[in-house]
């Protein structure tokens, strides 16, 4: 169960993940069907691929609302679509002010639904805040049917600063939920969506094993540090995984020039030397640092804007890709009118771009906050671009520091701005030495952070939940 999934919807990491892991699990052998709003964005061509199956009607508080299924298989995985034009015929997917309660409603018709299908799932995964109540409305409202009696729920928080938080008065008017149960989702005086789940899921996990170890702690938690360290015993984190096919050197037709491990010494330079010529920087024989992210604190854009002139003023080249706070975009602007020829900005989200970064430049910058995940470090390893990130979240479960010659990449611990520029001289240096950054490279682009591995891992939790009867 998500709010987005590829391809229909997506806004972030949660519709690339609720995209691929269920086509993993597909060919893993698992029967795994997707459930998501039908949003008015989706496109007409997809559309064309829907199945109208029937309608029902949802209890919302005190009243009942509409719910259409429409069903499509793509990629050998069965996508339910739910259809209320009230609550998801809108421009866009979040960020209205009714938010908590069209997800109210979308986790209650996803319950209902299965009473319409022919299909009895015997784990119900669901992911963030706006499909935590899932968790919590089957063990209110559905146990008691035999149907949902075995029913097992894990609740996976792909970003603990997005909780699904709203006032009290939501709790008879919206969610159907009395006085006598108001403890399952009241957290610091206020409905917390995700405490509902954590609550009441039979597993929790998050998208790395140092996220998972990391949100018991205040720095990182978001006030949820508590009700985790109690929930201890249900938390895990499972890597997520990157779609290997998007992702390929060999087949992007987005690139200058296809390459492979095998292959690269001829692949990586032209396509280098075409993203030098789009952003207009100097040709010569000085390490290009990418960056594709969003320009908002977390992701370490501090720690750059400290150190950006002594980054450049030491003989590396810099481009970056991304849009997000006007004082960052305005940063980086102004440093490449500064330094034309050493610096190449785009100001906002282009993927073909994304792609001609991972792949022309030499190394990937990630100097993240905070990083639940993360996926641009496991694309760029997929195109031989060496990633230098700070230890957090999933940047620390994917990337070694090369420093004992067997890392994949380079790394840093604390939040330091000089801690960063010493690894990215470090970086420099290994570039400087060509046969062993050839090593590297190959080394980088021999890791595997397909999905196959992340789905193995999922279906062996749902074996473990399974036992659980």
């Amino acid at each position: 169960c998500a709010s987005e999934a590829l391809p229909f919807a997506m806004s972030g990491g949660l519709g690339d993940v609720a995209g691929s892991l269920p086509k993993a699990l597909a060919a893993a052998g698992a029967d795994c069907r997707v459930v998501l709003p039908l949003y008015g964005d989706i496109k007409p061509e997809l559309r064309e691929k829907m199945t109208y199956v029937t309608n029902f009607t949802v209890p919302v508080g005190w009243r009942n609302q509409y719910c259409g299924i429409y069903t499509a298989t793509l990629g050998g995985v069965t996508y339910y679509l739910l259809d209320n034009e009230y609550y998801f015929k809108r421009k866009g997917l979040y960020g209205f002010y009714d938010d908590g309660e069209r997800f109210a409603y979308f986790s209650r018709a996803i319950l209902d639904m299965l009473l319409y299908v022919d299909f009895v799932p015997d784990v119900i995964h669901t992911n963030d805040w706006q499909t935590a109540l899932v968790c919590v409305y089957l063990n209110l409202y559905y146990r008691q049917t035999e149907k949902f009696s075995h029913i097992k729920t894990a609740f996976t928080i792909h970003n603990i600063q997005y909780q699904g938080k709203y006032g009290m008065d939501l709790l008879g008017d919206v969610l159907s939920i009395g006085p006598e149960n108001a403890h399952l989702v009241e957290y610091d005086g206020c409905v917390n969506y995700m405490k509902g789940a954590i609550e009441c899921a039979d597993k929790v996990t998050t998208v790395s094993p140092t996220y998972a170890y990391e949100i018991m702690d205040p720095w990182y938690a978001h006030g949820l540090d508590t009700l985790l360290r109690e929930k201890s015993y249900k938390t895990c984190g499972i890597l997520n995984g990157i779609d290997t096919e998007i992702y390929d050197p060999a087949t992007d037709t987005t690139l200058a020039e296809n390459y492979d491990r095998n292959t690269f010494e001829a692949g990586k330079p032209a396509c280098k030397a075409a993203l030098r010529q789009m952003f207009k920087l100097e040709e010569n024989d000085q390490p290009l640092i990418g960056m594709v992210t969003r320009l908002v604190s977390h992701k370490g854009l501090d720690l750059v804007r400290h150190v950006a002139e002594y980054i450049v003023l030491s003989g590396i080249q810099l481009v970056l890709v991304g849009s997000g706070d006007y004082m960052y975009e305005s940063f980086f602007n102004e440093l490449a009118a500064k330094y034309p020829g050493r610096v190449g900005v785009f100001i906002g989200f282009n993927p073909v771009m994304a792609h001609k970064v991972y792949a022309g430049a030499d190394i990937f910058l990630m100097p993240s906050k905070s990083e639940p995940c993360g996926l641009a470090q496991m694309v760029a390893l997929r195109y031989g671009t060496i990633p230098i990130v700070r230890e957090t979240g999933g940047l620390k479960d994917s990337i070694q520091d090369s420093g004992d010659g067997l890392g994949n990449g380079f790394t840093f611990k604390s939040y330091n701005a000089h801690d960063m520029l010493d690894a990215c001289l470090r970086a420099k240096a290994g570039y400087d030495f060509p046969q062993g950054w050839r090593t590297l490279v190959r080394r980088a682009m021999d890791c595997d952070f397909s999905w196959n591995t992340s789905a193995q891992a999922y279906l062996g939790l749902y074996d473990e939940m399974l036992a659980l009867w």
